[in-house]
């Protein structure tokens, strides 16, 4: 993504000797709080600080601003997803037949002009954020000396900084992994970050990982009429998600002829010339092969913390290149604090603002309130699925007593306005007192219905809620209701 180069971080940094920045910090220290990391944990980090009246900076090693988020995965992957329902007609189907589609011959340019153009945007929108709120930004690869202590190698051969700080706060992301399995090219045998690399759309194509990155991208290459096989040495996809949901995803995936591969590991991965040209060969440990075009390694991520010098901190990342925290984020180092995707999971970007914003408040004492239990999760895939709060694997195994509500697209005005008849809302909720206990969704706005179910969870409402409240009409958010009908008859 070399053409995405603002030069933004030219104008945003200045000498950190001069008296004038040197005037505002507390202590001996030339900044209050260091952020590694410019993606969406570091940026929510440096503001929060910003707003607490305390000097930050923010360094990113890459030519651009907002990291992995903005440039290489979750932007660009939906961005490429909502690019492909409207390319390829998915969402009238059901109205016009499933031959129906916007353009009849889509291009990897196709996508990608979508997704450069939000990706533009959305760093800009960054870049003005942290110009506004007076954070520094220092183009360069940080590395520790010392527990306060940053060692910048500032990018364009323009020589080595040497900073401290009161707190630092690691907020570095992750990259693909590689493995000796599998050469990368970048075109035929890729990872998830190379994907805006892609010079055609493929005809067939395997993906090596059934997480949520392997799920989102399989769905969104057999909408687009790209052969799918998904392999994973999992038996089920998304354990973490609400079962029937799962399995009905994986129906409407197999009706998109894609051919899952669950409980296979990969031996090796080659390429081999065919009479079209150049192709690939998956082996997989049972003997089976696959022969496709193009092949996503997608099988989970790396912390980017192997040039942090972590040694000189007195830290240590495990195998995966992850560092542990309690729950304020804190590692060992109590003034070292890790957020976002280098902390674990969820590794969402929700998740990785909500920690940077409650880091750098912890760290100067500021009290923070949040609600970490009611984390929505969201999977973009076609369909998408958003959970919240307790599936009924969690409360079976707990001894809950819970009963079920579901409402269906089908049934509400609004899903059959739109098309998307395949769309269901459940709610969990606890027999004697109504409370509400979980909520699983999937169909069309998924991941923004969930909202209204994770207010009433965090409030410790009941389902009654829903019976109680006017929804406007006609919308999909008239689905709780409905479904709150459901399950109170269900006790009946």
């Amino acid at each position: 993504m070399q053409s995405l180069d603002t030069g933004s971080f030219e104008t945003m940094s200045s000498d950190i000797g001069s008296a004038t920045m040197r005037s505002a910090v507390t202590q001996s220290y030339d900044y209050d709080l260091f952020v590694i990391g410019s993606g969406p944990a570091g940026q929510r980090a440096a503001i929060q600080a910003a707003k607490l009246g305390k000097r930050g900076a923010v360094a990113e090693m890459k030519s651009v601003i907002g990291g992995a988020c903005i440039n290489t995965g979750t932007i660009p992957s939906k961005t490429l997803r909502e690019a492909a329902l409207h390319l390829s007609g998915y969402r009238e189907r059901s109205v016009y037949g499933t031959s129906y589609s916007f353009k009849r011959s889509i291009t990897m340019a196709d996508l990608l002009y979508r997704a450069e153009k939000v990706i533009r945007n959305e760093i800009d929108v960054t870049q003005h954020q942290l110009q506004r709120n007076h954070v520094e930004m220092f183009n360069a690869r940080a590395s520790f000396i010392g527990p306060h202590s940053l060692s910048l190698d500032l990018s364009g051969n323009r020589g080595r900084r040497e900073i401290s700080a009161e707190a630092i706060i690691i907020s570095v992301g992750t990259q693909a992994p590689w493995t000796d399995t599998v050469e990368f090219d970048g075109q035929r045998i890729f990872n998830s970050d190379d994907i805006l690399g892609l010079e055609d759309l493929p005809a067939t194509i395997a993906i090596i990982g059934a997480g949520v990155i392997g799920c989102e991208y399989a769905s969104i290459f057999a909408t687009l009429g790209v052969r799918v096989t998904l392999i994973d040495k999992r038996k089920r996809l998304l354990p973490f998600i609400d079962y029937e949901l799962v399995n009905t995803l994986v129906y409407h995936m197999r009706q998109n002829r894609l051919t899952l591969r669950l409980g296979e590991a990969v031996a090796n991965v080659e390429t081999y010339q065919h009479r079209t040209g150049e192709r690939v060969r998956i082996n997989l440990e049972s003997g089976k092969r696959i022969n496709t075009e193009k092949a996503l390694y997608a099988a989970g991520r790396m912390g980017n913390t192997e040039r942090l010098n972590l040694d000189e901190a007195g830290l240590c990342a495990d195998e995966r290149g992850m560092l542990e925290t309690n729950d304020d984020y804190q590692t060992k180092i109590p003034h070292i604090y890790a957020v976002g995707d280098v902390a674990g999971f969820p590794s969402l970007a929700s998740t990785g603002m909500e920690q940077g914003r409650h880091a750098a408040a912890h760290a100067f004492g500021e009290a923070v309130k949040s609600f970490p239990q009611y984390i929505p999760y969201g999977i973009y895939t076609i369909p998408e699925i958003s959970v919240v709060g307790k599936n009924e694997i969690e409360l079976t195994e707990a001894g809950t007593a819970y009963e079920v509500g579901k409402a269906t697209y089908r049934e509400i005005a609004r899903g059959q306005i739109m098309g998307d008849l395949t769309g269901v809302l459940k709610l969990l909720f606890d027999i004697e007192s109504h409370k509400l206990l979980g909520v699983g969704i999937m169909g069309e706005g998924a991941s923004e219905l969930v909202h209204i179910g994770q207010t009433v969870l965090s409030f410790d409402g009941t389902i009654e809620y829903f019976i109680d409240s006017v929804f406007n009409y006609p919308t999909l958010a008239e689905c709780y209701k409905t479904a709150a009908f459901d399950g109170l008859n269900r006790l009946e």
